[in-house]
């Protein structure tokens, strides 16, 4: 439930697919309306990237209990303690609702935080903190972290890189766009034209970092699925007596 079948060296290599490999912008591009909305400059990009990593670490862990708990398979099994026979009830319908209920619950509750801690970056996140309620970032995570059926800590890591990654594009984009407001560029590519070159870019660059296999655990990785699921003659014998040349 907490680790599986997960090392510290599968937590870290998951942390690392998350942020670059994985990255929710510049490889499934998803939270696109908000980071070419609030990626003009690097001081709101960094305050709406720090939300989004905290609404996503938050939310996810939450996501996580609602579908081990109450939306998963058999996951009403805990209320045999109150003599409930309640295993046989399937709420996955109600899945999507939990989940953006959950993060739309605990939106609310960061803007109000930010609007009274910080007013000069609530004024400045606009419309678009209470966006990240339906930014399709957050729930993508959630999503996937829940597909995938991580175990806790692999699902905080998770989540928690996503978020991470987010806050990593938006930050770069948002510092190049400082740069190309002062730059020579040409007329027609000004604006969102030169952002969407610089995005496919920037995605291009990480795609350096596809060859990194770190987060699948070598007990339960896809190789030792595939070789459970062959038959055993196609196995090749091995004589622990044949000496190796």
């Amino acid at each position: 439930m907490w680790m599986g079948n997960y090392e510290p060296l599968n937590v870290f290599g998951l942390l690392i697919q998350s942020i670059f490999i994985e990255n929710f912008l510049l490889a499934n591009f998803l939270g696109m309306c908000t980071y070419l909305a609030c990626s003009t400059k690097l001081k709101t990009a960094n305050g709406l990237g720090v939300a989004v990593v905290l609404v996503l670490t938050v939310t996810g862990v939450l996501n996580w209990c609602v579908h081990k708990f109450v939306t998963g398979a058999g996951a009403l099994k805990w209320l045999d303690v109150f003599g409930l026979d309640a295993s046989k009830i399937d709420l996955s319908f109600l899945e999507f609702l939990l989940f953006i209920s959950v993060i739309a619950g605990f939106v609310q509750i960061l803007e109000i935080l930010i609007e009274k801690l910080s007013p000069a970056l609530y004024l400045s996140l606009g419309l678009y903190l209470p966006l990240i309620t339906v930014n399709c970032a957050i729930l993508g995570a959630c999503l996937f972290a829940v597909t995938r059926d991580y175990p806790f800590i692999p699902n905080t890591v998770y989540v928690f890189g996503s978020g991470m990654g987010w806050w990593l594009a938006i930050a770069l984009i948002a510092a190049i766009r400082e740069k190309l407001a002062v730059s020579n560029v040409i007329p027609q590519l000004r604006g969102m034209g030169i952002t969407f070159m610089m995005t496919g870019l920037m995605a291009m660059a990480f795609q350096g970092f596809i060859g990194i296999k770190l987060a699948v655990p070598s007990s339960g990785g896809i190789d030792a699925k595939v070789e459970s699921e062959l038959p055993a003659s196609s196995i090749p014998y091995t004589d622990p007596n044949q000496e190796s040349i």
